[in-house]
């Protein structure tokens, strides 16, 4: 048995965030909670999905296949804490990843992205949605965190090592 449009919609939306968590889901398909996400996981998508060694949510090549969106990161690059050659994030995301400390600089705190940011390109995005995009990029392995007295961030790669795409 195929999977409905709604089911389809929503392994694009994991194959497109990829690796990703309960939380980002959450916002993605605007449901209350992480479980209700988990649920619907294990009900509609389970042979498409699976769990990393860091709990984070991956698709499977099948799922990959069945729809027409291109996965975040390309397949098995930051399997083993590799460095992916490609990205394919929200335009946020790529926003910061053109503005945060490089890997030779001073890592620097989701408020200082968030100043760089309004400078560069006269936004106003919320500290929150920083953060997130920040925590988004290290868990693709191109942003590192520095624990100072507060976490800073930086870039794990040079900057012209990852091509970044923008899909929204």
């Amino acid at each position: 048995m195929g999977l409905t449009e709604a089911e389809l919609e929503r392994l694009a939306d994991v194959v497109r965030l990829q690796p990703t968590k309960n939380s980002e889901l959450v916002e993605a398909w605007g449901v209350e909670s992480g479980s209700e996400v988990h649920q619907y996981l294990e009900n509609h998508l389970k042979e498409y999905y699976y769990r990393d060694d860091d709990s984070l949510i991956r698709t499977t090549a099948e799922a990959n296949d069945l729809v027409d969106v291109e996965p975040g990161i390309e397949p098995d690059e930051v399997a083993k804490g590799g460095v992916p050659s490609v990205i394919r994030v929200p335009e946020l995301e790529a926003r910061v990843f053109a503005v945060v400390a490089g890997p030779d600089e001073r890592s620097e705190s989701v408020v200082s992205v968030l100043n760089k940011l309004r400078e560069a390109y006269d936004v106003d995005p919320e500290a929150g949605d920083v953060r997130r995009a920040l925590q988004s990029l290290r868990r693709k392995n191109v942003v590192e965190v520095v624990y100072r007295t507060v976490p800073t961030f930086k870039l794990a790669v040079a900057r012209d090592d990852v091509d970044v795409e923008v899909n929204e």
